[in-house]
């Protein structure tokens, strides 16, 4: 993401749409009718040239009346046909436009879904919305009707100068030296299009950016009384983003006026030409007619081009945008043949002299030599200051990312020659800062096992003593509970995170912080359900508050990504040390 950041300037090439062809083989059955009709509507468009011309030389020139009526039934018969093949055409091509986008949007979802936590530490938020959203939009108004209407009005264009040709080679001859003159605004133009289409996408980027983190961060806006910041910030980044459009309008404006004033000027100058050979007897009032209607037919293909051209040069820098992502690689992948962990699970952790370093912060170890064995079956509480590595710990283990050095294990298999996807099925999460889906409480708790029935969540619920509060909402288990959900509080948010942890039923619970947001009566109750919920299960406990870790098997002590001591909880207290310290200052503020 930050190496496509860096292209900015760079403009996007027409060749990066040449990789939407894979997207449209699936349907290529349906792109052939779309041709078959566009080539079928383009023939009947000139084929009214030749109607209108019988109409007026054999119907009002030749005063007769049956003439005249059998040209206008052909006439309206091939007018009718083209009605026809061209709601195919707009069918055809407007589904296969919706399907592409679906396919894309469904690729970029999923390819994302893949991508390591490392690289979201840099990646934003709007701007994968953006690609995903805004972006193959554009991809899917090329193909639904920008390539169809480009390639028709060449088509036209094409057959349009071509009949002209027949109809007066002298007039025709006057057409085809504006043809360059029409053609270079188009080549000349394009190119500054491309910049300024590239230019515009990253501003609406932003601002979306802008937009999804500061309401995400809405009541802490709120509580600071942030938002004449904010508005401020986002009416900035609304008038660079209207700004870089209208650059981009202006361009295409000025291409527009170029083309139809070179276009239609050149027309006004041939019927001005044909008219005296009209009047001359040089040339009949249909053949003139046809002229003039193939001529208008040749100038609005080479306006309609101009507008069609922006469009392709806009495509074409959101196809590079989202390509950019599609290659950008998993850091965490499943290797080619990857290792199988024994079965049944017994949940031996080992951690063998990890040296880790975040990303975004090269130079300062989060992990330093850190080993660490815990049995299966035996609860381990990691405790310290805050960046002592506690979560890193369990991000390691959940292969968040890998080590630069040193191994993890789980039973006795190192998780790197793991599917990624085996591993964290054998490991239940409870976070810090727990995720609460827009979904009622049943699809929240049961988000680790979709299949589980309602009497397991039930069952969950009541061992994370969260069935009360559940059955309090207005709808029970079945309340929707608001975006991220709002109609929770953080105890009760905690609370279903156990649940859903406990109804995953892992071979080992990893536990961040997750008593951190309970009252006392709650983390009472919280306490005893997880005490039952890690019986015969490793456990890994990460917290700050000393109480909720007294009766861990071992307590293991972190400072600056190393153990500094290690052992239960009375004997700690005794050593002294960082432990010591921590204790005396946490319980002697309770006292």
């Amino acid at each position: 993401m930050a190496a496509a950041r860096e292209q900015h300037d760079t403009p996007p090439r027409i060749t990066a749409l040449r990789r939407l062809l894979p997207y449209l083989a699936p349907y290529r059955g349906r792109v052939l009718l779309a041709a078959v009709a566009l080539l079928l509507a383009s023939g009947l468009v000139l084929g009214l040239g030749q109607g209108v011309r019988h109409l007026v030389d054999e119907g009002f020139a030749a005063g007769s009346a049956a003439a005249l009526d059998r040209t206008a039934l052909v006439l309206f018969g091939v007018v009718a046909a083209l009605a026809t093949a061209t709601c195919a055409r707009f069918w055809l091509v407007s589904w296969l436009g919706e399907r592409v986008a679906g396919d894309l949007r469904r690729q970029v979802f999923d390819h994302v879904l893949g991508l390591s936590q490392s690289w979201f530490e840099t990646a934003r938020t709007g701007d994968i919305l953006s690609r995903l959203t805004a972006d193959v939009t554009l991809l899917q108004s090329l193909i639904g009707s920008a390539v169809s209407m480009g390639l028709r009005n060449v088509l036209t264009g094409i057959g349009a100068f071509g009949m002209l040709l027949v109809t007066s080679p002298k007039l025709a001859g006057i057409v085809a030296l504006v043809v360059p003159l029409v053609v270079a605004p188009l080549v000349l133009f394009g190119r500054r299009e491309k910049r300024l289409s590239r230019a515009a996408q990253e501003r609406i980027a932003d601002l979306g950016d802008l937009a999804e983190e500061t309401l995400a961060g809405l009541r802490t806006v709120q509580a600071f009384t942030h938002e004449p910041v904010d508005r401020a910030r986002f009416a900035a980044r609304v008038e660079g983003s209207v700004a870089a459009a209208v650059r981009r309008i202006n361009s295409r404006s000025l291409l527009i006026l170029m083309v139809i004033l070179l276009g239609f000027g050149a027309i006004t100058f041939s019927l001005w030409v044909g008219g005296r050979d009209v009047v001359a007897g040089r040339m009949t009032g249909g053949e003139l007619a046809a002229f003039v209607l193939y001529a208008v037919m040749l100038a609005s293909s080479g306006a309609s081009l101009s507008e069609v051209w922006g469009e392709i040069q806009r495509a074409a820098g959101a196809a590079e945008r989202i390509f950019d992502l599609l290659e950008v690689p998993p850091a965490i992948a499943a290797p080619a043949a990857p290792a199988l962990l024994p079965s049944p699970a017994r949940g031996r952790i080992a951690f063998e002299e990890v040296r880790f370093e975040y990303p975004t912060r090269p130079g300062h170890a989060a992990l330093d030599g850190f080993s660490l064995v815990v049995e299966p079956g035996e609860t381990v509480a990691l405790v310290g200051p805050s960046g002592a590595g506690k979560t890193t710990v369990l991000q390691l283990l959940l292969r968040f990312y890998d080590p630069q050095s040193g191994r993890v294990t789980l039973d006795g298999v190192d998780i790197r020659t793991v599917d990624p996807a085996q591993l964290r099925a054998r490991l239940g999460l409870v976070p810090q800062d727990p995720i609460v889906f827009s979904a009622d409480a049943v699809e929240n708790i049961r988000f680790g096992r979709p299949e589980a029935s309602e009497a397991e969540v039930r069952a969950a619920a009541a061992a994370a003593a969260a069935d009360r509060f559940l059955d309090a909402l207005p709808l029970g288990f079945s309340t929707f509970l608001g975006s991220k959900g709002v109609m929770l509080s953080g105890g009760q948010r905690q609370r279903l995170a156990i649940a859903r942890a406990i109804l995953r039923d892992p071979a080992v619970l990893l536990l961040d912080e997750a008593t951190s947001a309970l009252d006392a009566e709650s983390e009472q109750a919280v306490q005893q359900a997880l005490a039952v919920a890690s019986s015969g299960r490793t456990t890994l406990v990460v917290a700050h508050r000393l109480a909720t870790v007294r009766r861990a098997d071992r307590i293991v002590v972190m400072e600056a990504g190393r153990i500094v001591a290690s052992g239960r909880h009375e004997a700690l207290v005794r050593e002294g040390g960082l432990y010591g310290r921590l204790a005396a200052l946490q319980f002697g503020i309770e006292a």
